[in-house]
């Protein structure tokens, strides 16, 4: 009853009554009475409980609790008439408990980025060499995901995963909001970080007359003050851009293995993949159709025996549901009852941080640090990648041995 208007017995019997109407399930509740409380506010109160039954259908056991101690049912006839209400049967609290926690780490393991290795792996058994491996079963197993993830939301389980995460909530925050503070001072203390870093022109923009934009304040990640052409200039684009810049560079860094790895592994391990060179391979599936197994083992594909319609809409839906979510933000998985305690740049969560990186500050300082300057020297990679095969027609491993084999005639002269 706190916060209820007036402090007599008779307004704390009946300030208590919203907490039965809200209660969602069957419990017993004891309710303090004072010994004075009139018997008149005893009558309101247990009718008031009655109602609040037949609304909810919900049964609940009333008990006084009198200021000395005696307890005991209310022998009024709405109290006794609430008790005789038509019920549902509970389920179990154990069992929901369960049911709640395995549904949970069943929607963990299905947003997991190893859920799709999984799949490829499943897919080996699954569709490879068989009837399932068809344009239908393909593009089924490459929206499980996100369907999974759907369809868990819309459960009554879920629902009570997601209520057990809202309860929870205020605790998570909490400690998401102390974990934050702590990065803060972390990056206070960090030579990467504030006014006092090194920027990109070093002690020459005094001596050029070159000032630093002041909206660039250090408080990002790889800030080195660079942006001469002033395209962050709003806070709005300022964040905007980190961010393409962050999901680029990440892309980068995958796109470099992927381009190099497969040709090592023809070129050292003979190993047959369809086609390695990274740029070929497109043109490979539309004119002879070649099947691209992962790793040159037999089998191991969604839709590497599919034609590029079929890939593209496969990698639309399996790109689909990230997307979205990046696009929602970091609350897009609290639905299935995922709380991930970082940023829309830095997630983190066992989902996006597995090591628990980001509980060092420290350390997780520096690793954001790294990661922006490896995103970067990945992206510039790339561009490097596509020169080459525009000029030479070959792959980046090809060119790498072709140099060390004839230095003088494999460079970046020859082709001038």
């Amino acid at each position: 009853y706190r916060g209820c208007e007036g402090d007599s017995p008779n307004a704390r019997i009946m300030c208590s009554l919203p907490c039965l109407v809200a209660a969602p399930r069957s419990y017993d509740i004891a309710i303090p009475i004072h010994r004075n409380t009139t018997h008149a506010a005893r009558s309101r109160f247990s009718y008031g409980v009655a109602t609040a039954r037949r609304r909810h259908s919900a049964r609940k056991r009333v008990f006084y609790a009198s200021s000395d101690g005696d307890e005991g049912l209310t022998s009024s006839a709405e109290a006794d008439m609430a008790s005789k209400q038509e019920t549902v049967p509970a389920v179990p609290e154990e069992q929901n408990t369960i049911a709640a926690q395995a549904t949970a780490l069943l929607a963990q393991a299905v947003a997991n980025p190893l859920f799709y290795l999984v799949t490829g792996l499943g897919a080996v058994k699954f569709v490879a060499g068989s009837d399932a491996e068809n344009e239908y079963g393909i593009f089924a197993l490459a929206a499980l995901p996100i369907v999974a993830l759907t369809a868990i939301s819309k459960t009554e389980v879920g629902k009570q995963v997601q209520q057990a995460l809202e309860a929870k909530k205020p605790q998570l925050v909490a400690e998401a909001t102390a974990a934050k503070e702590s990065i803060k001072k972390a990056q206070a203390q960090s030579p990467f970080f504030g006014t006092e870093r090194t920027r990109f022109l070093g002690g020459m923009a005094e001596q050029i007359g070159y000032e630093y934009p002041a909206y660039l304040d250090g408080s990002l990640a790889g800030d080195a003050g660079f942006d001469p052409l002033r395209l962050g200039e709003s806070p709005q684009r300022l964040a905007r851009m980190y961010e393409v810049e962050l999901l680029h560079g990440r892309w980068a860094m995958l796109g470099i293995i992927g381009a190099m790895v497969p040709e090592v592994m023809t070129l050292a391990f003979h190993l047959d993949l369809g086609e390695s060179v990274w740029w070929k391979v497109g043109a490979t599936k539309l004119e002879g159709g070649v099947t691209l197994n992962y790793a040159g083992i037999e089998g191991f594909r969604i839709a590497g025996k599919q034609g590029i319609a079929v890939i593209s809409a496969c990698q639309a839906v399996l790109m689909g549901g990230p997307e979205y979510a990046r696009q929602v933000g970091i609350e897009s998985l609290e639905p299935v009852g995922i709380f991930l305690p970082g940023d829309a740049y830095y997630p983190g969560g066992n989902l996006f941080d597995p090591l628990g990186l980001a509980n060092d500050p420290a350390a997780f300082t520096s690793q954001k640090v790294k990661e922006i300057k490896h995103c970067r020297l990945a992206m510039v990679a790339m561009l490097a990648l596509f020169a080459q095969a525009f000029v030479t027609r070959e792959g980046p491993i090809q060119n790498v041995l072709d140099f060390v084999h004839e230095p003088g005639q494999n460079n970046v002269f020859a082709y001038l």
